[in-house]
């Protein structure tokens, strides 16, 4: 793998297998997160975490950035390549790598950071949620921001504690950290910002048919998309930004 003309490169470290539905409309994970955080003249990478596909120590240093993606798999468990995503993490924030954790990546992110992740005791966050910012996130920024946004969330697990060093950016009324940062090369978001509302939907439908969640949760997680718009657009500047160098 060489580097091109000086173009950046970023990698998706993706921690999921592709739902038919989402590789037939979207190209799987890897084209949703593409779509949602790719600019022009950028060159961007998939590496198959979950199925045991890790970017060699020679290829970490050609990347500018990495994005950790959502996962079926707990990030409080310990298999294989969870063990070694953990010693990967740890080696890109020691290289200063900026790195974004979505959802399972928001969670992992944490617990490399010396965090804890466990099950929510109130359960699965199913649906569009209203997100507050913390007034440090407001003056931190370089964009003009908002107190809240919407956003699309799908989890069980959470993060229960942080160090000390990590700070808290923004929380909803059932997550306490729903979004944090480390330094100014490390995020996590809890929720999926890359996530459209069909590609909720045909999620709510699967964790049903597997019997992961209830019909309770899909009614409430159905109703909240028709009562709200998730604010794609503004978690887009956001991510794309802090990736990119321009967020702080």
């Amino acid at each position: 793998m060489e580097e091109l003309g000086g173009m950046k490169r970023f990698g998706v470290l993706l921690c999921a297998e592709d739902s038919d539905y989402v590789k037939k409309k979207y190209g799987g994970y890897f084209g949703v997160f593409v779509a949602m955080l790719a600019e022009e003249g950028e060159i961007w990478d998939v590496f198959r975490v979950s199925s045991g596909q890790f970017p060699s120590d020679d290829q970490i240093g050609l990347y500018d950035g990495f994005v950790i993606t959502g996962s079926c798999n707990d990030a409080h468990g310990n298999d294989a390549w969870i063990c070694k995503l953990l010693v990967l993490l740890k080696k890109l924030d020691s290289l200063n790598k900026r790195v974004l954790g979505i959802c399972f990546g928001h969670q992992i992110l944490a617990r490399a950071l010396g965090g804890k992740v466990a099950r929510a005791p109130t359960g699965w966050d199913i649906g569009v949620r209203t997100i507050n910012f913390s007034t440090s996130m407001k003056m931190l920024s370089n964009l003009k921001f908002p107190s809240r946004l919407s956003l699309i969330e799908c989890h069980r697990d959470e993060v229960r504690e942080l160090p000390s060093k990590v700070e808290v950016l923004a929380w909803s009324d059932k997550t306490t950290v729903e979004m944090f940062r480390y330094g100014d090369h490390i995020m996590g978001v809890q929720g999926h910002p890359e996530y459209t509302k069909d590609i909720l939907l045909q999620l709510i439908d699967r964790l049903l048919q597997r019997n992961l969640i209830e019909e309770w949760n899909a009614i409430k997680g159905r109703g909240s998309m028709e009562e709200k718009e998730p604010e794609r657009e503004a978690w887009k500047q956001l991510c794309t930004n802090f990736l990119k160098g321009r967020l702080w």
